[in-house]
């Protein structure tokens, strides 16, 4: 199956680029609300599914146990950009385990945020792990494994209990078979599985909702998403879209992007959620695709409906601030 361009870029009066994407919209029954494309197709959620990811640790007790509030757990779930508030939380999040940033297994990199990575080269004479993108993610990881009493050494690798909890929960969420064969290696080193596309949009509709879900996961799904939603800062950053997002919206829209052209999001009230992939592994295709597929479940009018489609339809400018041209959803998307 071809699936349909969803975004067009223009120069001046010409399509200059064009972004085909697969999108899925789920309720928590499984019930195909919305559809573009393939949406039977495996995708590698990269780190849209962060949130699945940090279950155990709330689900073990450990957030409870090291009292851990909605900015930690938003923190486990994010992909922050590396600013000082960031980096100063993940920190504190070891320190409650006993741990520091020795313990962590992502690997160290420069911030993929312009402003950030100036500041940082300022201040700093190298990254460490704490300044990577995954560190929240990770220091949950080491906070789940020392309250469980598992050593956290190589909780990276494929046959960690940790990622054996992981990978459970989220073959659990995603009605998915997961193993060796649909595995790969994320950037942060842990594993990363693909999974149906609808099949992970089902996951998040049942964390949105708690279809199907035992109290326990119910519960701390409840707790993951309504962290984020109101510490959205402390998933991504300051001008990221899943900070963004969230903050049009406030308790409204969780939202969650991944490498690759992935992204995910819910929106709990209406018990839907959403997972979608852009051919081409744009991240400004997929930006585009969430928010004018989020638009569709708002009132068009309403101030929710209108913001989302603003932010899907923006205009380019060069250095000299000259309009060059435009980012726009096309009709697959709006009709």
């Amino acid at each position: 199956m071809s699936n349909p361009v969803c975004v067009e870029v223009t120069r001046g009066n010409l399509v200059e680029s064009r972004h085909s994407a697969s999108v899925a919209v789920v309720d928590g029954d499984g019930k195909l609300v919305f559809s573009l494309g393939d949406v039977d197709a495996a995708v590698f959620p990269r780190s849209a599914c962060k949130a699945m990811q940090a279950l155990p640790l709330v689900e073990s007790g450990a957030a409870d146990a090291y009292g851990f509030g909605n900015k930690e757990l938003a923190l486990a779930c994010s992909s922050h950009s590396g600013q000082d508030e960031h980096v100063a939380l993940a920190a504190s999040m070891l320190a409650r385990a006993g741990r520091n940033v020795d313990a962590l297994e992502c690997g160290a990199h420069w911030s993929f945020d312009q402003n950030t990575v100036i500041h940082q080269a300022r201040t700093i004479d190298k990254p460490t792990a704490l300044h990577n993108n995954c560190s929240g993610k990770h220091s949950g990881f080491v906070c789940a494994c020392c309250h469980q009493d598992i050593d956290p050494k190589g909780y990276v690798g494929y046959d960690h209990p940790l990622q054996q909890q992981i990978r459970d929960t989220m073959q659990s969420l995603t009605g998915t078979a997961l193993g060796v064969d649909n595995c790969g290696t994320d950037g942060c080193s842990i594993p990363n599985y693909a999974v149906p596309l609808k099949s992970l949009a089902h996951g998040f509709a049942k964390m949105a909702t708690g279809a199907g879900l035992e109290p326990l996961r119910a519960k701390a799904s409840r707790r993951l998403f309504e962290a984020c939603m109101a510490e959205p800062f402390y998933v991504a950053g300051t001008g990221r879209a899943c900070t963004a997002l969230m903050q049009l919206a406030p308790g409204r829209i969780f939202a969650k992007t991944g490498a690759e052209g992935v992204f995910c999001a819910a929106i709990p009230e209406k018990g839907i959620a959403i997972a979608l992939k852009c051919d081409d592994g744009t991240g400004r295709a997929a930006e585009a695709v969430v928010m004018a597929t989020l638009a569709r479940f708002f009132e068009k009018g309403g101030e929710v409906h209108e913001g989302l489609m603003a932010m899907a339809n923006k205009s380019l400018r060069n250095w000299n601030g000259i309009h060059v041209g435009d980012i726009r959803v096309t009709s697959a998307l709006t009709n």
